[in-house]
């Protein structure tokens, strides 16, 4: 609803101007970034930095199925104490799956913040330097837009750009 009231706002203020702009283009900020040939070194060098975690994780996920399995298969046929025995085992295990988990997603989001950061004032740049160049009156987003011709789509330019800079 909002995505619609903000295009109808739109619309109504581009038919309501007694100037028309000249120039309209449309542009996805975020998959022009994505798309950079320095997204996708940071993704390799995040695939790299995570590798060790990841294994570290992949094992205490498989150390707490273990668990779970043993612990189902002897359900009827051990101890109590020893089913409660192995129930705190799983809980150990799966606690700390979780928690490692849940570690590594922050630490992995911190560092795509910090990425984007780091990459906002050269998509500053290249954006405003394609606006300056071709003289453009409006840029939309192109998540906004319903259709968009692909000759007024910038997002590839500005990706073009981010790889040269």
């Amino acid at each position: 609803m909002k995505r619609f009231t903000r295009v109808a706002a739109m619309a109504a203020m581009m038919f309501s101007a007694p100037v028309w702009a000249q120039k309209i283009a449309v542009l996805s900020v975020e998959e022009a970034l994505l798309t950079s040939s320095a997204a996708n070194s940071f993704r390799e060098e995040l695939k790299k930095e995570f590798a060790d975690d990841e294994k570290q994780l992949v094992a205490l996920e498989k150390q707490a199925r273990e668990l779970r399995d043993k612990l189902q298969k002897n359900a009827g046929l051990a101890s109590e104490e020893d089913i409660k025995q192995m129930r705190l085992q799983f809980q150990k295990a799966f606690a700390e799956y979780q928690r490692r988990g849940q570690a590594m997603q922050q630490q992995r989001a911190e560092r795509e913040q910090a990425f984007i950061a780091e990459m906002r004032p050269r998509l500053d740049k290249a954006i405003r330097e394609l606006i300056e160049k071709d003289k453009f009156d409006i840029v939309i987003s192109k998540q906004a837009t319903v259709y968009t011709a692909d000759s007024v789509d910038l997002t590839s330019r500005v990706t073009e750009l981010l790889n040269k800079q």
